[in-house]
């Protein structure tokens, strides 16, 4: 029977890829909803969806109006959108040159653990940096994955039925200055970074999701589509 169960938790599930390119929030997170459903009636197998958004501040289940720094007005006037959702966390910025994944996976396959599935998700970030040469880091008591005191990569998930949605955020070449319009995450006194910062040079998008998905297909037990 031990070999059998052993057998069965080294079973590598297939995941289908979904690049997208840069789309606006709204109509992927709408996807994100028909997607979970058919995830959840067994229609479709496992999806990661990859995708830049244009700029929007989402507020997740714990955030705040105050977290929002600027007025309607002013957002208005830079182009960015403003949506509450059914995430965990609070407020975050997604924008161009962020790498933002929304994994739609049934935990049924894995382990019934939202806390274990939130730590795997950091250790798919962690070891994608770690083939960059960047050494990315928990921090106690926060989620997310942090290069000293700044804040690298957001983590904010959904779960229904033990199907996920939602997911990270990676700023890999992110206009940094758009996170002076939020106090993000709730961390008044903490700093956000980006790749590009960290490394002082350019690197392309393209790389960071290949490296991404190998880690996460290798983190996750699965194999791409």
């Amino acid at each position: 029977m031990k070999n059998l169960i052993d057998e069965v938790r080294s079973t590598k599930y297939e995941v289908r890829v979904l690049d997208l390119g840069l789309r606006d929030y709204q109509e992927v997170w709408a996807l994100q909803n028909r997607l979970v459903k058919k995830r959840i009636s067994g229609q479709i197998e496992d999806t990661l969806i990859l995708v830049e958004h244009f700029p929007v501040i989402t507020l997740g289940r714990r955030g705040k109006e105050e977290e929002v720094l600027a007025s309607p007005e002013y957002l208005s006037q830079k182009g960015v959108t403003l949506f509450h959702v059914d995430r965990g966390g609070k407020v975050t910025f997604h924008g161009p040159g962020q790498l933002v994944v929304y994994p739609i996976l049934n935990l049924t396959l894995d382990k019934r653990d939202i806390h274990q599935y939130i730590r795997n998700l950091e250790e798919a970030i962690i070891k994608s940096l770690a083939r960059l040469g960047v050494r990315g880091e928990r921090k106690k008591g926060y989620t997310g994955v942090w290069i000293g005191e700044e804040k690298l990569a957001s983590i904010g998930i959904g779960v229904k039925r033990w199907v996920t949605y939602h997911g990270l955020a990676l700023n890999v070449t992110t206009d940094l200055s758009y996170f002076s319009l939020i106090n993000p995450c709730g961390l008044e006194e903490k700093k956000i970074t980006s790749l590009a910062r960290v490394l002082s040079s350019k690197i392309k998008m393209e790389r960071v999701k290949t490296l991404f998905v190998n880690s996460f297909c290798e983190v996750f037990k699965r194999k791409k589509q």
